[in-house]
């Protein structure tokens, strides 16, 4: 009966939405001809598809307004408002869920999460600059709600079909940008954000497609799509995303023991630089000049070292934390009172250039202080200990079916990254986005971990599908 009634509410309210919009075109033709009344009801259309199929699609969504916010592309400066109404809605939404189901539990992890948002707002209260630090304060929580709520009920129950669509989704992304790429077009806005992305979020996860048993087609076309990603963090020429991107690849495969995998890679890179050297002598040697200049010293002279790029950046952030120690300058400012996270989400710190930043941990530091500082250092340090936990497991089970492995290298490698890079609190960044989305994700999977299961075959087990996800996803 109640099922009925249910239907029959949403049949009415169908048809006098219907109506009402019938009116509307009738009285006021306008609204239906200009792109930004457009615009702004297809979003609404998007955003009530997205809420009736909350767990679905929703975390989808939210990365793409954010996507579409940040890349460099005509799209409509929409999105650059957009994303906010849409993160603020699933936040809401995710914490009426949560409330309501009464089945997710929240750990140490979750508590010093909010003791971090509790010192970004002490701090906004005490910055000069304290109206525009407060904003960026509220597109964290909105963000840390989010990643606690709404992005944990999309994974929950579903772990197979979520790192299924996960696969796909970093296949598809890595062919765009590729695409976009060849065709001359920089899409992501700059090459530092490029390589970020890729070598942070898309590689790793591709390698562990290639690494669970799949069909040929399949794990040939993931296979591709790891190789565009680590050519476009290469042409990139960010030093931070190629280094993050090799360690965490190869800290997947050294940890699985599938050392044959990372022996295979080698070879075949030393092949083609063997082959390029042999065939076309000259464009080595200008292939050789240019990474030596452009990669490893970012066009700085020699003699002021590898991380000569970075001491303006690293000098600037250090005196800014000389003079506001205790508090800093208010989270999300410079001590000028410009929003360093400005650029729509094309870099956290950058605008159209490509120019080398600061460290993420260093301008937390300068943003809240040293007081405040302390529990988003423990934040870290306690992502980073689960990271280091789930990396004994991997290496004792080498079984690479459970969905905490993949999210383990991406947020290694975003550790390492964000030393040299100040994105890791600029909610404004897609990166970010997805970054602490998977965080809290981690943090239920690495929970309940289950007893490693190696084979009797040496103690390594041969590649399994990805339906074994199911196996050994957490169970609650």
């Amino acid at each position: 009966m109640n099922s009925r009634l249910r239907k029959g509410a949403l049949a009415i309210a169908g048809l006098a939405g219907a109506l009402v919009l019938a009116r509307v075109a009738v009285s006021r033709p306008g609204y239906f001809t200009g792109m930004t009344y457009i615009e702004g009801l297809l979003l609404l259309e998007l955003l009530a598809a997205a809420l009736w199929l909350y767990r679905k699609i929703f975390f989808p969504v939210v990365l793409l307004t954010f996507l579409l916010a940040g890349v460099d592309l005509p799209v409509g400066g929409i999105w650059t408002m957009a994303r906010w109404g849409v993160l603020a809605l699933g936040a809401f939404a995710g914490c009426a869920i949560v409330l309501k189901e009464r089945r997710y539990s929240f750990g140490m992890f979750h508590i010093v999460a909010f003791l971090a948002l509790v010192a970004a707002g002490m701090s906004a209260a005490a910055s000069r600059f304290g109206g525009l630090s407060s904003l960026k304060v509220l597109s964290l929580v909105l963000l840390f709600t989010y990643a606690g709520s709404g992005v944990r009920l999309a994974v929950r129950g579903r772990e197979n079909r979520f790192f299924t669509g996960l696969l796909v989704g970093c296949e598809v992304f890595a062919g765009a940008v590729g695409g976009f790429y060849f065709a001359g077009k920089e899409i992501l806005g700059n090459p530092n954000s490029l390589g970020a992305v890729m070598g942070v979020a898309v590689a790793p996860v591709l390698l562990w497609g290639t690494l669970l048993k799949q069909s040929t087609f399949v794990h040939r076309r993931q296979l591709f799509f790891f190789w565009v990603a680590m050519f476009l963090t290469y042409t990139s020429h960010a030093r931070a995303a190629i280094v993050a991107a090799v360690i965490a690849c190869g800290a997947l495969c050294l940890c699985l023991r599938r050392y044959m995998v990372l022996l295979q890679g080698l070879v075949i890179l030393s092949i083609l630089v063997a082959a390029t050297a042999i065939l076309q002598p000259e464009a080595f040697s200008r292939a050789l000049t240019s990474v030596n200049s452009d990669v490893v010293y970012k066009g700085k002279d020699v003699s002021e070292g590898l991380l000569g790029s970075r001491k303006s950046p690293w000098r600037g952030t250090m005196n800014a934390i000389r003079d506001h120690y205790w508090f800093g300058t208010g989270f999300g400012v410079s001590d000028t009172g410009q929003d360093p996270t400005e650029g729509q989400g094309k870099f956290a710190s950058s605008s159209l250039i490509s120019t080398e930043h600061g460290s993420s941990y260093l301008e937390i530091i300068a943003w809240v202080g040293l007081a405040g500082g302390l529990p988003f250092m423990i934040l870290l340090g306690m992502l980073l200990s689960k990271i280091l936990r789930t990396m004994l497991w991997m290496f004792r089970s080498a079984n690479p079916a459970h969905p905490a492995f993949p999210l383990a290298m991406v947020l290694l490698a975003g550790l390492l990254h964000a030393a040299f890079e100040d994105w890791l609190f600029a909610p404004g960044y897609y990166l970010c986005v997805f970054y602490w989305s998977m965080a809290f994700v981690f943090v239920d999977q690495e929970n309940v971990l289950p007893a490693p299961q190696p084979s009797s075959a040496g103690g390594v087990r041969s590649r399994v599908t990805s339906s074994d996800l199911r196996a050994v996803a957490p169970s609650r």
